[in-house]
């Protein structure tokens, strides 16, 4: 037996693994869901319940919308008119009050300082309440305002440069008791630091409420122009969907479209008339209370500060002298004073809308022109030196300046207390014509939704 020869072959490559098959690329799950929604919604528009159950769709999302977004303006509305009654008017009102305060302890320390060694009790009682009501006041805002506001800090201001004033004011109450001159050095230091200092801190605070107030009007009578905007697009596709069954069966009503429809009319119609009526009424509370009130407490501050000029005038007894060192400082004070509480009173005259409203306002104007002959007449006194006689004059029971200023505060404050009266009235009417508004939108637009549906669903049984 023969072998075969051997035979060396060259060694062969090791074979490579094929690479493993690559499965097909799948689409997103997101597209895809989408693709097939689409795909869905094409196939659903080309049959007529196809197309019933979207319009059904979109009736009921802008119906329910509708609802919605009506709620939401609406009580945003409803918030501002409610801080605008409860909270930023009364705010307002208080830092008027510190002001006055202020001014008001600063002219019953000057009357008190010109009685003499014994102050009348009545002046003191005056000074103490006027001291007890600022600190009370505000510690009141302090609690309703942050520390780290344009108010806040003007509070703080106020709570650190109050103890210095009347501190002051004892200094000069217990010279004066003493017989020292000293006591009128104290007393004009002390109306100076009022003066620079306590009654700007009370006029920023008053203006940062103020404004404040100004915001919270003008966010309620801002109009809800996508409410309305929703209510429209709603209703002229609910009268679309109707027409269009109409078309197609020759069917005037169907109930559940009818009744869609009658409810977002309704609250279209609540929505234009309520807030209208609210609109107005906030407006005439500003015209008619707010601007009163703020023309009113500014003549007010004015004839305090007139008093008390006329008060330092006779006890610095020309002491001291306006910049240019030609006239008496609190003499040249006074007439600023009075020039102005006469122009405001007659602006408020003007803004009262009824007879109780002009009625003190005409009663200061006429105790004002008597304020100002007594004090010519007081000056006359002066003049011819008699001291005694310009004390009587000044401060006298009878026949004195201080009796016309009194009628002035007493009428200010009767004309105050009614302008108050009316912007309180006003403002609560403006909130309470949005008062059930937005709860209401949300019923409607959940019956007007089922509505909707059930109008859509009577169409879709004829096809089963």
């Amino acid at each position: 037996m023969t072998h075969p020869p051997n035979v060396r072959t060259a060694p062969q490559p090791a074979r490579q693994p094929a690479p493993p098959a690559q499965p097909p690329a799948q689409p997103p799950l997101a597209r895809g869901a989408w693709d097939e929604g689409r795909r869905r919604l094409r196939a659903a528009a080309t049959t007529e319940p196809g197309r019933l159950q979207i319009i059904g769709a979109v009736l009921a999302v802008l119906v329910v919308a509708f609802g919605a977004v009506t709620a939401f303006e609406i009580s945003a509305r409803a918030d501002a008119a409610d801080d605008v009654v409860s909270r930023s008017q009364p705010l307002s009102a208080d830092a008027a009050s510190i002001y006055r305060s202020l001014a008001d302890a600063d002219t019953a320390a000057s009357s008190g300082f010109l009685a003499g060694i014994e102050e009348p009790p009545e002046v003191a009682k005056r000074y103490d309440d006027d001291i007890a009501l600022a600190s009370r006041l505000l510690v009141k805002a302090a609690t309703n305002t942050g520390s780290s506001s344009e108010s806040g800090q003007q509070i703080a201001l106020l709570n650190e440069a109050l103890p210095r004033y009347t501190g002051l004011i004892e200094s000069a109450r217990a010279n004066n008791r003493l017989g020292r001159p000293l006591g009128g050095a104290y007393l004009r230091f002390a109306n100076d630091r009022m003066s620079r200092d306590l009654l700007p801190a009370a006029q920023k605070l008053y203006d940062a409420e103020t404004a404040r107030l100004e915001q919270d009007d003008e966010d309620a009578r801002f109009w809800p122009v996508l409410s309305l905007a929703a209510g429209v697009v709603a209703i002229g596709v609910l009268v679309w969907a109707q027409r269009r069954n109409y078309r197609a069966t020759n069917r005037v009503f169907n109930h559940g479209l009818v009744a869609a429809t009658a409810g977002s009319m309704v609250l279209l119609l609540w929505l234009a008339v309520g807030h209208t009526v609210a609109r107005a009424q906030l407006d005439d509370a500003d015209l008619h209370g707010q601007r009163s009130l703020k023309v009113l407490g500014d003549a007010r501050i004015n004839s305090l500060k007139a008093r008390a000029n006329e008060n330092l005038t006779v006890v610095a007894r020309g002491a001291v002298l306006t910049n240019d060192g030609k006239s008496d400082k609190y003499e040249t004070d006074y007439a600023t004073g009075m020039k102005q509480l006469g122009e405001q009173l007659h602006r408020a005259e003007l803004l009262a809308d009824d007879e109780d409203g002009r009625a003190p306002v005409r009663a200061a104007m006429s105790a004002v022109s008597e304020w100002q002959e007594r004090h010519q007449d007081v000056t006359r006194t002066d003049r011819a030196g008699d001291y005694d006689g310009v004390l009587r004059k000044v401060i006298g029971a009878e026949g004195s300046t201080g009796e016309s200023f009194d009628k002035v505060d007493a009428a200010l404050k009767k004309a105050l207390a009614h302008e108050q009266r009316e912007f309180t009235e006003a403002a609560e009417d403006g909130r309470g014509a949005l008062s059930g508004l937005p709860a209401g939108a949300v019923a409607l637009g959940v019956l007007g939704a089922a509505g909707a549906v059930l109008g859509i669903n009577r169409r879709l049984s004829e096809y089963r």
